[in-house]
Parts: structure tokens; C-alpha cells; sequence
């Protein structure tokens, strides 16, 4: 399968179809490079504001509303462009309200129109407040015509029990966010981590650029990368590809189910097996006093 992962800048819209145009365009251009599956970022749907106005923009309650508001309408775009296409699209995640709470929801749409969706459950700092947003489980588990797929929200990737939980997974999506470069590489070195730890291949969207206009979005960083465990059949760096960094555009991997389930099966080392032991009852630690 060929792999689309996304640096996405966020662009202020005067109507809905210069949304539906600038979708539509993006997914084109990954379908025409023969692209399976296209992850666009954390929080790109922020961009939906823009119909909103400047007022809505400049209030954390009423951007959430107001780009919630069109998700369904969004989600419905996303269905028609991957069943006529017969891609599998991991849409923009978006503040999305929930029994009382409101959540960063992403939805994954399949060739067949299906749409289903994982929450983000650990919050940065800046999501609690000033956002208000809140974790939301379960951990999911898609099983699609190109494999098992599971997602972790930007910062969740950070958690490896969350991906372990996954770790029947052939593909580990990673959709971010992040201000500021320390932040990307944050989620890059996690999800290589994961990578390395599952046996499967991760892949991080990320929105670029300024957004001014909106203050929850006012800048990101970032960058596309697709990442692998360094083992048998897999670059050395375990880096199948990777895009420059604040750069609009896809990035691009072939990525072979064979290869995955070859390396886990034969590759030099077995992290994704030997994980139970790391948990074995070790006994106490022994502390050592050096001074």
C-alpha cells in the first residue's frame, strides 16, 4: 500500500465550497501519486472557524462551537471523496462535544463510506486550559482491507501503554499538533518509539504554519513522517520517509503488510513478544547508595 501523510496549513475560508475545494485538491493530489491511505493532522479541521468569523476565532467557546457545528457536513465530504476514490482517509480531528464534555475526536473514513472515530484520551496542558477539552476512551482497534489500523492523538503516542493496548496494530496513526519544535519532536521521537516497541510502522501528520487569526492555532510546527521498526526488510534508520520540517505538502511511503508481519515474525529482534517480560515480577529495587 502507498502511505499520504500530511503537513497541513490551516487557511481562512470566505465560503464552504473554498473548503470543499481545498479537501478535495489535497486528496486528489495523494490519489493521483497512488496513494491507499491519506492522515491529515490534529486539530486541522480548526480551520472550519473561518465560517464562522473573526469573532467566532478570537473566543475558545465559540471556535469549538462553531467548528463542531460543521463536522457532520465535513465527515460527509470525507465519506464521498474515499468511497470514490476507494481510500481510507483519516480525517482532521476536532473539538467535538460529548455527554457534557468536550472531546478531540478524529474520524477515520473507508473505502466503502464507513466512518468510525477514536478520541484522544491524555491532554496536553494547553487542552485543559484555556481549551477545556477532556480524554475520552476506548482504545480501538480497526480491522480494514489494509490491515489492523489504531490511532493515538498526538500526545497519546507518548504513552506506550496506550499503543501496547493497540499493539495488534499494523499501522499506528498519529495525527499532531504542536506550537513549537521541541513539541514535534516530542510526538516523532514517541512514535518511532512506538515503531520500534509494536513492530509496526507510525505515521505523523502535522498542521505548519501561522494562523493568526485563531489563538488556540496561532502557529504550528511540524512536519510528515513515516516511521518503521530498523529491522530486516525496513531502512536501517527505521525512517521509511519523512518530509521537511513547516513544508505544505504529503509525504509519501510504499509500506508492505508482508514486511510488517515478516519482522515480527523473523526479524532480528522480537520487542513486540518480549514485552511481558519487562513486566515480570523483578522484586524489589535495589537501591545503592554511591556517595
Amino acid at each position: 500500500m502507498k502511505i499520504a501523510t500530511a503537513a497541513y496549513p490551516l487557511d481562512w475560508f470566505a465560503a464552504w465550497t473554498d473548503y470543499e475545494a481545498k479537501l478535495t485538491a489535497w486528496v486528489e493530489e495523494a490519489v493521483a501519486a497512488g496513494s491507499d491511505l491519506l492522515v491529515f493532522p490534529e486539530y486541522g479541521a480548526m480551520e472550519l472557524v473561518s465560517l464562522a468569523g473573526e469573532e467566532a476565532a478570537a473566543d475558545n467557546d465559540a471556535s469549538i462551537r462553531a467548528v463542531s457545528a460543521l463536522m457532520e457536513d465535513a465527515n460527509a465530504l470525507h465519506r464521498d471523496l474515499a468511497r470514490r476514490h476507494g481510500i481510507h482517509i483519516l480525517g482532521a480531528s476536532a473539538p467535538i462535544p460529548v455527554g457534557g464534555k468536550i472531546v478531540n475526536r478524529a474520524h477515520f473514513h473507508t473505502a466503502r463510506g464507513e466512518t468510525v472515530h477514536q478520541d484522544k484520551l491524555i491532554m496536553t496542558l494547553w487542552e485543559r486550559d484555556p481549551m477545556g477539552v477532556a480524554g475520552n476512551g476506548p482504545l480501538k482497534l480497526f480491522e480494514t482491507a489494509l490491515g489492523r489500523i489504531a490511532i493515538n492523538i498526538c500526545y497519546d503516542c507518548q504513552f506506550p501503554l496506550l499503543a501496547r493496548a493497540q499493539r495488534e496494530a499494523d499501522l499506528l496513526l498519529v495525527p499532531s499538533t504542536t506550537e513549537a519544535a521541541t513539541g514535534f519532536w516530542r510526538v516523532r521521537i514517541g512514535a518511532r518509539a512506538r515503531a520500534l516497541e509494536a513492530q509496526c510502522v507510525s505515521v505523523v501528520s502535522s498542521t505548519v504554519g501561522p494562523y493568526p487569526k485563531l489563538e488556540l492555532m496561532e502557529t504550528s510546527h511540524g512536519a510528515g513522517g513515516i516511521f518503521c521498526p530498523p529491522d530486516q526488510g525496513f531502512p536501517v534508520n527505521g525512517i521509511l520517509a519523512e518530509g521537511p520540517e513547516n513544508v505544505p505538502g504529503w509525504t509519501y511511503a510504499e509500506v508492505s503488510p508482508e514486511a510488517i508481519a515478516h519482522v515480527r515474525a523473523a526479524g532480528g529482534v522480537r520487542n513486540r513478544t518480549h514485552w511481558e517480560e519487562s513486566a515480570a515480577d523483578l522484586g524489589p529495587l535495589e537501591r545503592i547508595d554511591l556517595r
